[in-house]
C-alpha cells in the first residue's frame, strides 16, 4: 500500500472532506479545524491514500520559561482498515522529526492503561515508562 505523510497547515482544510472511517473519534468541525491549524503550537501530520485520509497524527508544543520546549502528542489514529501498514509509525516519526526541528527535546504522551495494542506499539519506539502518574480531568 501506497501513502504520503503530509504535515498540515493552514490552507489544508480541504484535505478532510474525504477522511477514512476511525481517523477520528467524532466528526470534524470545520470552525475548530481552522483554529487549531492556524495555530503556531499546534501540529498535525495526516496519512494519505490517493485523495483520502487514512490517519491523522496530533501535538501540542508546550513552550516553558525553564527548560526545553516538549511536544504532546494528543491524537493518533488510523483508519481500521489500514491498521498495522506501518501508516502509525511513519505519522509518529514526521511528528516526532518536526517538532525536533522546532526546538522540542521531548515528546510524551498517555494512553489508557488497558489499551495493550497501544502501549506495545509506543513502547516500539523505545520510550521511558512511568505508570506512577495520576490523571486529572476537570470540566470547564
Amino acid at each position: 500500500m501506497t501513502f504520503a505523510i503530509k504535515r498540515l497547515r493552514p490552507g489544508d482544510e480541504a484535505l478532510f472532506a474525504n477522511i477514512a472511517d476511525d481517523v477520528f473519534d467524532a466528526p470534524v468541525e470545520p470552525a475548530r479545524l481552522a483554529i487549531y491549524l492556524s495555530s503556531p503550537s499546534h501540529m498535525m501530520v495526516a496519512a494519505m491514500q490517493d485523495g483520502l485520509m487514512v490517519g491523522q497524527c496530533a501535538g501540542v508544543i508546550h513552550c516553558h520559561i525553564d527548560k526545553a520546549a516538549e511536544l504532546y502528542v494528543d491524537d493518533l489514529g488510523s483508519a481500521s482498515t489500514h491498521r498495522r501498514q506501518g501508516i502509525a509509525a511513519a505519522m509518529l516519526t514526521e511528528l516526532f522529526e518536526w517538532s525536533r526541528e522546532l526546538g522540542c527535546e521531548e515528546a510524551w504522551l498517555a494512553t489508557e492503561h488497558d489499551n495493550d495494542v497501544a502501549k506495545t506499539f509506543y513502547r516500539g519506539f523505545s520510550p521511558i515508562e512511568d505508570a506512577s502518574i495520576q490523571f486529572y480531568l476537570f470540566k470547564l
